[in-house]
């Protein structure tokens, strides 16, 4: 796991690779979204509630991105590469 050479090992690697790409982006710009927002609501006092959502929410977003690296590299490992056989 985590070897740069399994991301274009093979087209199915590469389509894998891509599809936890697009995740990753994802969920790094909804917890950046959710760090802004939540700044913003904290400059009012009755909206700090929500602020406090916000941050919690953005933080486990946070959490959520080496987590998608992680199920990444172990699917990218689960394929087979060129020149494995198949089990007789």
């Amino acid at each position: 796991m985590f070897r740069k050479r399994l991301q274009d090992a093979t087209s199915r690697h590469e389509e894998v690779y891509g599809f936890y790409e697009k995740i990753y982006t994802v969920i790094d710009l909804c917890a950046g979204l959710a760090f802004l927002f939540g700044s913003i609501l904290f400059f009012w006092e009755d909206t700090q509630y929500p602020a406090t959502w916000l941050f919690t929410v953005g933080s486990a977003l946070f959490v959520a991105r080496p987590a998608s690296r992680f199920a990444r590299e172990y699917h990218l490992a689960q394929l087979p590469l060129p020149g494995d056989r198949d089990p007789e």
